[in-house]
């Protein structure tokens, strides 16, 4: 018994035939598993283990996952409920305790046998006996052995065993194994007092017998469970549900059931009582163990819907576990993020290669084509060429070559050029293949009679005919040629090289070119690029810290970047909230979009910071966490609070492991840029689109597949699928616009095939079909968007058609609704601003000038007004083909100088330093045009150059305009110009080349043109309405308000809609370009370097997501 016990070193009362695997420390390595010769028992466990065991690599996840283990009326109880604790063994079993054991435990230990002496007869003897301590826990150690072992024995093929020692061992074996020794002790335990086998069997037969008299069914050896330890588990199958069961396994877990799960299968032992066991590793990160017994299938002991739990004594308690899942799931994610890095770093590679190989091709091919392209040229000339022209022109010597220096003589008697007083020779080769490379003056000789003239020429190495001709002058200023009737002058190269050879060399010499050529530009390119992304990043950080700040008179943070795993101090001034006056403030927080795991923190009552303003406390931040979130109230118990308007305040947490989930957002819209684009909707809807993707979420739009759409810039258009709606089948066609994900309806009824996007008649019932079609789409496919976008009269079915239909069929998302325009459809936006969630409009003051319209005013509560952006991919004068010379802000004056002169050139202006005032915009009521009209003259009253762009839908203002252009063009015109049409690469080069633009509107909801702009350093003159009064700041009254909004002022403004507002704005610009040169130099230098983009709008559309969300 004894024997057969000490030969399969198994649980100690295990009967029958087992399998043995070794069986790694879960917390610390990989699966893996390891066969070694020659083990020395004492380092080595060996335990029957099902196939899935705790070998299993250990579980990242912080959520349980126990599904598998629950039988329905049998399960493992919920992680979070409290067990019992009955026992002094820290063991709970739900059938009575056992009295603590009076037996001295010291000396006792898991490993039962003596350690065997390790014999050296050499070196390999040595390695063949060093493996890994308790299963496999130091496999990094067994690998270096298996390796040195590796190279004796290569080694071994060579050399005697003898020399190998003497030579080997000395120079790179002895080294090794000393380190391996090293190694191995330092990482095998110490060894535990030695227990007899004998002795052990009796003390766990006394435990057992007192556990069965007690009333338990199950216990643990050694009793007092320490972590990174091996402990065998007991269970009475008699007494529990698995009597008379043949087979009999434990599942569990660790710490809750939330880590390194287990199934093991025990074994019968010889212990009086139907005992049965296992043995178990415990990890050192343990500080629980929870488990069940089962037979195999479908009945479990779970200790009446209780589970077992063991506890462990070790430091690690519930709040240090998380912070070593924390760290583990943090460390899981690196190596995910740098095997990613990796393989896109191997797939851009692959493509570079590709691309390269595909340019390198191209160069062949268009070298081949010049190459031939040449030889047919110089066959043509060819049969002209001849040595000499008797009494005209000679070389000598005549048996020259490519690379001699020859004499070229010329008789002017009855040419062209004999009165001339000078001679130049104008010449190439092989039929001007390399155009004038030869240029040469001709001196009169003497030595010959008549009026010979001569030049000494160097013969190019790859010519086989010289081309040349005779002049009065050298290049650029000769008048007068002697051009041989307009064929030319040819000769032949006597000695040239072979024809086949030179074809060749010419074909590898313009390849060579090319090659340059290509690379020169790829280097460029991505200098330009880099630069373009270093300044888009600054930007971006830059708006970011704007964004942390623009509360800043309310709440803010110190640091204000918030890092998890930090402390930060919330700062908060109550004097400008809902609670000023308050007594007391506590302030309620949580993380995550308040999902964080921990839940909400308790509310802390703030008390008073240094500077006598504000209110603060301090706030420990997770590290899984990746947004803080939080209001205030005015008692611990709730009271009234400040949640900001129902938005709550998020500060965004950097280096967390945590990512936050990414959001489905699925525009449905009528106009998009650049495919289908009629006004500035077109510009929000891709622009938007665009930003929210680049903050890593999912976005989609949904778009009617109007046959005048610019199918060009649709990339990879197909149809995927067709579904019958509304009386008719509706495809489905998939394609990218501007590397967003882009789903075009197409009714076959006709709806969408009538050449436009508005102007029928029908507008609002093909829209309605259209949004309707949009919905069953949605339905249909499955798809769940978390945010349904709508926008405008055109797309606003969409709001209440969901609310009525599509919400009641699976369809949970929030819809949110945007106001373009308030001029029309005013029916259709009352409508959607009752079914929204939530609304907005394109800035902040347009939502205040419209909120008492009656389609609006009832629900302010919900609506909002966000700014708009501009695109800066598009509207980039540093990658503007546009313009003459890209510039940023550190070459603006050199960039604007040089786009200025190429306006006036193009428009036919005087050239020269005027301001120049531009004017971009469509003609109509709302922009003010009797405001145009006067800035014009007043414009040219102060002797500056206006260039006006833009058209009038209405006839009558364009015939106005069409006059008014008749007259400038002949009363100035070198300083006034009017395009009354839309020219995109001009509008480009106005902004590039304007002082300033003017922006005179009546109202204005946003404006891109002021932001545009500012983009290229020109200085915006607007009125204050809208938008324009939310990004344009005057220089001299807005400071304060400047300040508040985080920018420098950046224009002038006027109020009123008379023209002594426009004169006040646009006086005081056209002095400063005359009287503060300087100062108006830097500030198109500032304007350059604020962010219009749409980088702030995306975060505060995100907010608003959130919070739809949320409600």
């Amino acid at each position: 018994m004894e024997t057969a016990f000490l030969r399969s070193n198994r649980p100690l009362c295990s009967r029958g035939k087992m399998k043995f695997k070794l069986r790694p420390d879960m917390a610390a390595f990989t699966q893996q598993t390891v066969r070694f010769n020659g083990i020395p028992r004492s380092q080595v466990v060996i335990c029957a283990s099902s196939s899935s065991g705790p070998r299993r690599k250990p579980r990242r996840s912080i959520a349980p996952k126990t599904r598998d283990l629950y039988v329905k009326g049998s399960s493992p109880i919920n992680q979070q409920e409290e067990i019992e604790e009955k026992s002094p063994q820290n063991v709970s079993n739900g059938k009575g305790t056992t009295e603590d054991d009076t037996e001295s435990r010291a000396g006792l230990e898991s490993s039962l046998f003596e350690e065997e002496e390790i014999e050296k007869p050499d070196l390999l003897s040595f390695l063949d006996k060093q493996t890994v301590p308790v299963g496999g826990r130091y496999n990094t150690i067994s690998n270096t052995i298996l390796e040195e072992k590796q190279n004796i024995v290569e080694s071994r093929n060579v050399k005697s065993v003898e020399d190998e020692v003497k030579i080997d061992a000395a120079s790179k074996i002895e080294e090794p194994v000393q380190e391996v020794k090293q190694i191995l002790e330092e990482a095998t335990p110490k060894e535990k007092p030695k227990i007899d086998p004998e002795e052990y069997r009796r003390r766990v037969q006394i435990l057992a017998e007192k556990v069965l008299r007690n009333g338990n069914i199950f216990f643990v050896y050694p009793e007092n469970v320490e972590p990174d330890q091996e402990i065998e588990i007991f269970l009475n199958r008699n007494e529990s549900a698995l009597r008379d069961r043949p087979d009999v396994q434990i599942k569990g877990a660790f710490n809750g059931w939330r880590w390194n799960f287990f199934t093991e299968r025990l074994c019968q032992t010889e212990f009086n009582g139907d005992w049965w066991s296992c043995k178990l590793f415990v990890p050192k990160q343990a500080y629980r163990i929870d488990f069940v017994f089962f037979d195999g299938d479908n009945v479990y002991e779970n200790n009446n819907s209780r589970d077992f739990l063991v506890n462990v004594q070790n430091d690690m308690d519930e709040s240090s576990f998380e912070e070593f899942l924390i760290e583990e799931e943090k460390r899981e994610l690196e190596r995910i993020a740098q095997e990613q890095a990796e393989r896109e770093r191997a797939e851009e590679e692959k493509r570079r290669r590709e691309i390269k190989e595909e340019a390198r091709n191209a160069d062949l091919a268009q070298a081949k084509a010049e190459v031939e392209k040449k030889k047919e040229a110089l066959s043509r000339v060819m049969p002209l060429a001849g040595t000499s022209s008797s009494g005209l022109w000679e070389f000598e010597p005549r048996g020259f070559r490519g690379g001699d220096r020859v004499r070229l003589f010329y008789n002017r008697s009855s040419r062209p050029l004999e009165h001339a007083q000078n001679i130049w020779l104008h010449g190439g080769y092989n039929n001007w293949c390399d155009g004038l490379c030869l240029v040469e003056k001709l001196v009169k000789t003497d030595k010959r009679d008549g009026d010979w003239w001569c030049a000494d020429v160097v013969i190019p190495e790859k010519a086989l005919t010289l081309d040349w001709v005779f002049a009065d002058g050298p290049p650029q200023e000769a008048r007068n040629y002697d051009n041989n009737n307009f064929q030319d002058f040819h000769a032949t190269v006597p000695n040239s090289i072979s024809e086949e050879q030179l074809w060749v060399d010419e074909e590898l010499r313009i390849f060579k070119r090319l090659q340059q050529e290509r690379k020169s530009k790829e280097e460029a390119a991505q200098r330009r690029a880099e630069r373009t992304a270093r300044t888009k990043a600054d930007m971006k950080e830059r708006t970011m810290r704007a964004f942390l700040l623009s509360q800043k008179h309310i709440v803010y943070t110190d640091p204000l970047e918030v890092k998890a795993g930090s402390t930060v101090t919330v700062f908060y001034n109550p004097s400008n909230t809902v609670l000023n006056g308050k007594s007391e403030v506590w302030f309620r927080g949580s993380f995550n979009r308040w999902t964080h795991g921990s839940g909400p923190l308790p509310p802390q009552k703030m008390v008073s910071a240094e500077n006598g303003t504000h209110l603060k406390t301090t706030v420990k931040v997770p590290l899984d966490a990746y947004m803080m979130d939080f209001v205030f109230s005015e008692r611990e118990d709730g009271g009234i609070y400040d949640n900001r308007y129902g938005m709550d305040y998020h500060i965004p947490v950097l280096g967390g492991v945590a990512k936050e989930p990414p959001m489905h957002i699925v525009h449905i819209a009528v106009e998009m840029a650049p495919i289908a684009k009629v006004g500035g909707l077109g510009d929000v809807v891709t622009s938007l689109s665009r930003a929210v993707r680049d903050l890593g979420h999912n976005v989609e739009i949904i778009f009617p597949k109007y046959d005048c759409i610019n199918f060009n810039l649709v990339q990879d258009l197909q149809c995927q699928k067709s579904f019958a709606w509304g009386g008719t089948e509706i495809k489905v066609w998939f394609g990218k616009v501007e590397g967003l994900p882009v789903y075009f309806l197409e009714p076959q009824n006709g709806m969408f095939w009538v050449g436009c996007v508005y102007g029928r008649g029908n507008d609002g019932e093909r829209f309605g079909f259209f949004c309707h079609a949009a919905l069953e789409f949605l339905l249909q496919s499955g798809s769940r968007p978390d945010i349904l976008h709508c926008h405008d009269w055109s797309s606003a079915p969409v709001a209440w058609l969901f609310k009525e239909h599509y919400m009641h069929y699976g369809l949970s998302s929030k819809v949110i609704f945007t106001i373009h325009n308030l001029e029309f459809g005013i029916h259709q936006i009352s409508k959607a601003m009752s079914s929204a969630d939530k609304a907005t409009t394109v800035s902040y003051t347009y939502s205040k000038e419209v909120s008492g319209n009656p389609a609006i005013a009832p629900h302010l509560h919900k609506f909002h007004g966000i700014v708009n952006g501009i695109d800066l991919d598009i509207w980039d004068p540093y990658n503007d083909d546009f313009i003459p010379v890209p510039y940023t802000s550190e070459n603006v004056e050199e960039g604007k100088k040089a786009a200025k002169t190429a306006l006036q050139q193009k428009l036919g202006l005087r050239v020269g330093d005027y301001p120049l005032v531009g004017i971009i915009t469509r003609l109509t009521v709302q922009k003010g045009i009797h405001l145009i009209k006067h800035a014009i003259h007043q414009t040219l009253e102060r002797n500056g150059q206006v260039v006006l762009l833009g058209s009038a839908p209405d006839p009558r203002i364009q015939n106005e305009f069409v006059n008014l252009a008749n007259q400038l063009h002949s009363s100035h015109a070198d300083r006034a110009r009017l395009v009354l049409t839309y020219d995109e690469p001009l509008s480009h080069l106005i902004y590039a080349g304007a002082d300033f633009i003017l922006v005179p509107s009546i109202f204005e909801p946003c404006g891109l043109t002021q932001l545009t702009a500012m983009r290229y350093g020109s200085i915006p003159v607007v009125r204050k309405t809208g938008g324009l009064y939310d990004t344009v700041f005057d220089v001299d009254i807005d400071k304060e308000r400047a300040e508040a909004a985080g920018v420098e002022p950046n224009g002038f403004n006027f109020d009123g809609v008379n023209e002594a507002g426009v004169d006040y704005a646009l006086n005081r610009a056209i002095s400063a370009w005359y009287d503060a040169r300087d100062w108006l130099n830097s500030l198109c230098k500032t304007v350059m370097e604020q962010d219009w983009s749409w980088n702030r709008p995306a975060l505060d559309y995100m907010e608003l997501y959130h919070s739809a969300r949320k409600n």
